[in-house]
């Protein structure tokens, strides 16, 4: 019988004995905290791998996590994007930020479970945070007008911003890029990289400004 979390492997040949351990605990763990905490919808939990880790690790396949930069995850929900991209970049501090206090403490257990040295886990808006950030990563949380927004001031340098989003996203970019001249866009398809029906519609957007 093959494991659940050998989707990931399949994906990502080249993790270590440690990564494949820390994504193959993933699923008793958020299991365990979900019956406490709603993290996951429990009818979508039987998809947790497709679903949740292996969409959150579709930046790692478009996009460059380069080691000692730190991330901040708005409005992190259950840990995604953030814990994955935390487990398979363990170079790299990941900020993992939501408003809700009940998630973010079951974000921080996850964290201490697996011993990920490499993330922090805010019960905060991104607005309110006193910290700065080289790139900004978000699963369907807000537009891309209101996370700019929320990231004014928290640049270590130039607004670089990774998102997970999902159908049309003509009218969200161009009400950005009315108010943000000059903000650049590269869309990918993350059905060219996971051949999942639940993907078909799924991009993965990097947002740069000047």
């Amino acid at each position: 019988m093959v494991a659940p979390h050998q989707i990931i492997t399949a994906h990502f040949p080249h993790l270590t004995e440690k990564q494949i351990t820390e994504f193959a605990k993933l699923n008793g763990i958020y299991e365990k905290l979900n019956q406490m905490v709603n993290l996951i919808s429990r009818k979508d939990f039987e998809n947790f791998y497709t679903h949740h880790v292996l969409h959150s690790l579709a930046l790692a396949k478009c996009f460059d996590f380069p080691a000692a930069n730190k991330v901040i995850d708005i409005g992190t929900g259950g840990g995604f994007p953030g814990i994955p991209l935390a487990i398979m970049f363990p170079e790299v501090q990941f900020f993992l930020v939501d408003s809700i206090g009940k998630k973010i403490r079951a974000v921080q257990e996850v964290a201490d479970i697996l011993n990920l040295q490499n993330v922090t886990a805010l019960n905060s808006r991104t607005e309110a945070l006193n910290i700065k950030c080289d790139i900004a990563v978000a699963r369907a949380v807000a537009p891309m007008l209101s996370l700019w927004n929320w990231m004014e001031g928290h640049w270590l340098q130039k607004p670089q911003f990774y998102l997970l989003k999902g159908g049309d996203l003509a009218e969200e970019m161009n009400e950005l890029l009315t108010e943000k001249r000059g903000v650049k866009f590269q869309q990918f398809q993350i059905s060219d990289y996971f051949d999942f029906p639940f993907f078909e519609t799924k991009k993965a957007i990097k947002v740069t400004g000047n």
